[in-house]
């Protein structure tokens, strides 16, 4: 800073007669306003000018942070401030490490377009970037700072990483274990000994991970402590790291005590609220077995669960393990302290530009007035994300009092109307196309709309639908549709055109029940038939089909696309023959089960089993359209769509062989997905599918498929892309190694 002293003229002058200040001006200044940079000063137009008060008025403005240089000039009664402004950062970028991602810009970098130039600011910047890249086992990183002046005054910042060599961990070693496995402890620990061939699956490379280092020595006591070793001490691990090959080893002294036997299981409640009997009833821990904190903190949750559902929103469950360090016995007792009965003041909703804030409240079990629960609360988390209208929600708890608080609903929009597109391809069947116009949540309103069409060499679909899951905001639900389909064979087509139309219920949080009314007419037309081709028209016959359907569903999982929790049931009965032709009685039945595997593995993996059993009883006549057919996504993959059937040999069918589908079928699938590239919200997939078919007997067919898949979450809607084999192959079969989907459910 450099201060040019004005009032050199009184050193130099015999004059006594102190200056008058007539006017303040400023020059050069953007950042800070006229008035504001005015009300900075200590004096004012009219005082007499003091050095010591324009020092103080330079300082100030100096001390915003906003100049480079700042210095003032005394003239013929007018002080004037100049100013020299830091130049503005306009592009940041990061060059040799995460080069595309902004959230490592925005939580690590920090320094954002717009900002001013600050050296110590990037200088902090490159030391986090350092210490960040250190979090992932990397040492000796280097990162420079490239400035480039632009055209129009601001700055170009680029932090060019050169990123060090990681750390692989050779040798782990653990002193003082005796009652415990130490190889139990990779199931617990995230910085392991490298094994041979550690870059394959399953397998431990040995990379260390230094976030996680300061807190592998808890997680090896906690797995003691879920073995009964109360007294177990696990100090931090003594590192020693070869700065030449960059290896390490690694080793933990542990002294793990003697395990404890539980004596006495007791509750105590600081105010009673309920009986103790029922929190016993909560409780898994037993007399006599070996404690296990695992299970106690369960315990704890469930008694909080309790005790929240009784309006106790506060409540806390404190532990006491009151242990006999002779006997090597511990008394468990859960202390309970209830607080006061809270109720719900508001309910507050943000982040809903498009759903309307109707549709949103209508699927919460608590609102302005009522009565605190938790389980009210988890429900309606669960509740909103089987909307699928939201890439995510929370419910957070505001505390106004200690009988009063807010919730406010924060949920982030999805893109509901999408484009779906399907299709599949097999060595028999060549390519399969589908496109329709889908929306979920139309205008918000929670109505779902779609348009769909399917054309292939053989087939083309066409069907219009409208549903709405609450009818004027109530727990009835209503649909209709209509439809059109032809399929071209060889020497035939078919042709159907139908109606349907259905009210639902649902009768509590996850019971649904619906009862529905179809209709459809069946052609064929033999126009293609070659003259001198004979075809046994007996499987073809026109035929109409009248029916009601009733069904009944479960479903506690707590996303609509992605569920990691839950699982969901349903059963379907469809009765035919009401002043129609087909008549027969058909079952349907699926399971579902999902399971997060986070907790578990430390990644968001998640596993899925998926199980289907359809049966169909001839009353009078069974149309072959109307009897089931494995194949494909749904069922087994592997095989073309409805490839799989009973047959019967027929010289006018393709190949001599017809297919006449089964009366009865069960498919089941076992999958895991993979997070692949979060960011993208791409996930992999790999699965095993297997499925019985037949007509007398459930197991006449007996086929299988397995392999891998993508499932991405496209700006367009959710994609799946799969890649199969056959398992139990025979002659005849049509294998499809590859089929994709568009708007489904995972």
């Amino acid at each position: 800073m450099r201060l040019f002293l004005f009032f050199l003229l009184f050193l130099f002058s015999t004059s006594l007669f102190a200056e008058t200040i007539k006017s303040i001006k400023y020059e050069g200044m953007v950042q800070i306003s006229e008035p504001v940079a005015l009300r900075m000063l200590s004096f004012d137009v009219g005082d007499e000018l003091e050095k010591s008060k324009v020092d103080e008025a330079i300082k100030k403005y100096f001390a915003q942070g906003y100049f480079n240089d700042i210095w003032a000039e005394f003239t013929e009664g007018e002080l004037k401030f100049f100013f020299k402004e830091k130049a503005i950062i306009s592009k940041v970028e990061l060059k040799g490490w995460k080069e595309n991602d902004d959230e490592v810009k925005s939580n690590v970098v920090q320094i954002k377009k717009g900002t001013l130039y600050d050296e110590k600011k990037l200088e902090a910047a490159k030391k986090r970037i350092i210490e960040a890249i250190s979090q992932e086992g990397k040492i000796d990183s280097v990162v420079e700072i490239e400035k480039e002046y632009l055209e129009n005054g601001s700055i170009k910042v680029t932090f060019v990483v050169n990123e060090g060599e990681e750390i692989i961990i050779q040798k782990l070693q653990y002193s003082g274990v005796y009652g415990l496995d130490s190889d139990d402890f990779n199931d617990v620990i995230a910085n392991k000994e490298h094994q041979f061939m550690g870059w394959f699956w399953g397998r431990n490379d040995g990379k260390m991970s230094l976030k996680d280092l300061e807190y592998d020595n808890l997680r090896i006591r906690d797995f003691y402590m879920q073995n009964g070793y109360l007294d177990a001490k696990v100090n931090e691990p003594f590192v020693r790291v070869n700065f030449d090959h960059y290896t390490a080893d690694m080793s933990y002294q542990i002294e793990e005590g003697e395990p404890y036997t539980i004596s006495k299981v007791s509750v105590l409640q600081t105010k009673h609220v309920i009986e103790d009997a029922k929190i016993q009833e909560k409780i898994s821990l037993t007399v006599g077995d070996t404690f296990n904190i695992k299970t106690f903190r369960e315990d704890s949750e469930k008694i909080k669960t309790l005790i929240a559902d009784l309006s106790y929103a506060y409540v806390q469950v404190v532990p006491d393990l009151r242990k006999n360090k002779e006997e090597h016995t511990v008394e468990v007792v859960f202390k309970v302290t209830p607080g006061d009965k809270v109720r719900v003041r508001n309910v507050l909703i943000s982040g809903n530009t498009r759903t309307l804030d109707r549709i949103i409240r209508r699927e919460l079990y608590l609102g302005p007035g009522d009565m605190y629960s938790l389980t009210d609360l988890s429900d309606s988390r669960s509740a909103l994300g089987r909307l699928g209208f939201f890439d995510g929600n929370t419910i957070e708890e505001k505390r106004i009092n200690n009988q009063t608080m807010d919730l406010i609903v924060k949920v982030k929009e999805a893109p509901t109307g999408n484009i779906q597109l399907g299709g599949g391809y097999g060595s028999y069947g060549g390519i399969l196309l589908s496109i329709g116009v889908n929306d979920r949540n139309v205008f918000g309103s929670g109505i779902n709309v779609g348009v769909k069409a399917e054309k292939s060499q053989t087939t083309q679909n066409y069907s219009f639908n409208i549903s709405n899951p609450r009818l004027n905001d109530s727990d009835f639900s209503g649909n209709f549709s209509i439809f059109h389909s032809a399929y071209d064979y060889n020497d035939y087509s078919v042709f159907t055109d139908g109606v349907s139309v259905g009210v639902g219920h649902r009768f509590s949080r996850h019971i649904t029940g619906y009862m529905g009314y179809g209709y459809s007419s069946n052609s064929y037309d033999f126009s293609q038939l070659d003259e001198n081709t004979t075809l046994d028209t007996f499987y073809f016959q026109d035929y109409t089909k009248s029916g009601i359907t009733v069904s009944a569903s479960w479903d506690n999982t707590d996303d609509y696309y992605l569920p990691r929790t839950g699982f969901t049931l349903s059963q379907s009965f469809e009765k035919t023959g009401i002043g129609a032709d087909a008549n027969y009685l058909k079952s349907r039945s699926t399971f579902n089960k999902y399971a997060g595997l986070e907790e578990w593995i430390g990644f968001d993996a998640i596993f899925r089993y998926k199980s289907r059993l359809n049966v169909v009883i001839d009353n009078g006549y069974i149309p072959l359209a109307e009897k089931f057919y494995m194949g494909g996504i749904g069922s087994v993959r592997g095989y073309e769509s409805y490839s799989l059937s009973p047959t019967i040999d027929d010289a006018t069918a393709v190949d001599g062989i017809r297919r006449i589908g089964g009366k009865r079928t069960f498919s089941n699938s076992l999958e895991v997905s993979f997070p692949l590239v979060p960011k993208a919200k791409m996930r992999l997939v790999t699965f095993v599918d297997w499925g019985f078919i037949g007509d007398d007997s459930i197991n006449e067919i007996s086929r299988g498929g397995y392999g891998a898949g993508l499932e991405w979450f496209s700006p367009v809607g959710p994609i799946q892309l799969m890649f199969a084999n056959p398992l139990n192959q025979q002659p005849g079969d049509k294998p499809s190694s590859f089929e994709f989907t568009m708007g489904q459910r995972f």
